[in-house]
Order: C-alpha cells, then structure tokens, then sequence
C-alpha cells in the first residue's frame, strides 16, 4: 500500500512514534530476547507480540481510549494483576541466575511447549497497563490529531511487528557470546531486575 501527502505524514508519524514507545526495554522485549537466544518459538513469540500490539492499536484508534481513561477500575485490576506476575516471573529469572549451569545448546534440555510460551507473552503482553497506555490510550489520543487515522495505525503497527522481529531474529546475532553459561547468568538477573523494576512502579501507581 502506497501513501502520498497527508496519509504518508500519518504513517510516517505512526512509525516514528510507535517504535520510540516501543523500544525501551521492558518485559515484553526481555522475553522476546530471551526467547530469540534460545532460538525456540521466535516466530510465534514475534507474531503475537506484534498482533497483540496491532489489535490494542487498532482499539485505541477506534476509540476505546476513553474506555481505558474513564475506567479506573480497569487499568487498577490491570496494575495489580501485573505486578503480582511480574514479581514471580522475576524470582524465576533470579533463581536461574542464581544456580547458573545454564548455556546456549541447542540439544540442551527440553524447551517449554508452545502453549506454555504463549501463555507467558500473554501475560507479560496483556496484564501490563504500560502496553495499553501506550498502544490504546497514548497512540489513541495522537491518532486523534492526525489527517488519515487509518494510515497512522498502519505506520504504527508496522513499528511494531519491524521492532518484534527484528528483536527476536536479530538476537541470534549475540549466540557466540551466550554460549557462556556466565553470560546467561548476566541476562538472567537483567532480566529479573527488569521485571522487578516495572513491577515496583505498577505498585508504587508511577
């Protein structure tokens, strides 16, 4: 699809301002590294990430910002639901890196199924308000403001699934380094201070 003028300035704007929300480091894309190093269920792992994002996109668009905004209750049971996850996805990362012993082998032990994997995103996806204050609130209130709606949701979420992808296959790139056990000892921690940290601010109300 091509876009001239008006609708161009529009996804351009989508793009630019979808990939910069979406590009800080958080338990999403710690999950999605994670998952791209270990080379298991990355396309999966990318394409619901990124068609969650177009769906909270696309809602926010439409129009149901105002729900999001007018709702306390809701993004209160959201914050709740996500720090409590947060805070034990965190132990888990801090566990492992604690014992260590783990490296990147790809005949190593068993990886988690499918559904399991997808049921973690899930939860690091929809049970953070952050990713709807972004997408549905923040994108759905500059939305507003532009010419052609339409193609900012298009530029934003092509952001998302050019970031998604990119994040999960471009973390193969970094194999030679995690081969290391110390390394996956170094990420594991990273990782949990991440989700500590998110659910520290879900708590505080920040």
């Amino acid at each position: 699809m091509m876009f001239q003028g008006a609708s161009a300035a529009s996804f351009l704007s989508g793009l630019g301002i979808g990939l910069s929300l979406i590009v800080a480091i958080g338990a999403q894309n710690a999950f999605v590294l994670k998952q791209g190093l270990l080379r298991q269920h990355v396309l999966a792992v990318c394409l619901f990430c990124a068609a969650s994002d177009a769906a909270l996109i696309a809602a926010g668009v439409a129009g149901a910002g105002a729900i999001a905004r007018n709702a306390p209750w809701f993004l209160s049971a959201m914050r709740w639901g996500g720090a409590a996850f947060l805070l034990y996805y965190g132990f888990r990362s801090a566990r492992a890196a604690w014992r260590g012993g783990e490296a990147l082998r790809a005949e190593g032990a068993a990886a988690p199924t499918l559904a399991a994997t997808l049921a973690t995103i899930a939860a690091l996806t929809w049970l953070n308000p952050h990713v709807w204050l972004d997408t549905v609130v923040l994108l759905g209130s500059v939305s507003s403001a532009q010419p052609d709606r339409l193609a900012f949701a298009l530029g934003a979420m092509s952001g998302s699934f050019l970031f998604f992808f990119s994040l999960g296959y471009g973390a193969r790139l970094l194999g030679p380094l995690f081969v290391r056990p110390v390394a996956w000892r170094i990420l594991d921690a990273g990782v949990a201070l991440v989700m500590w940290t998110i659910a520290a601010t879900l708590i505080l109300g920040a």
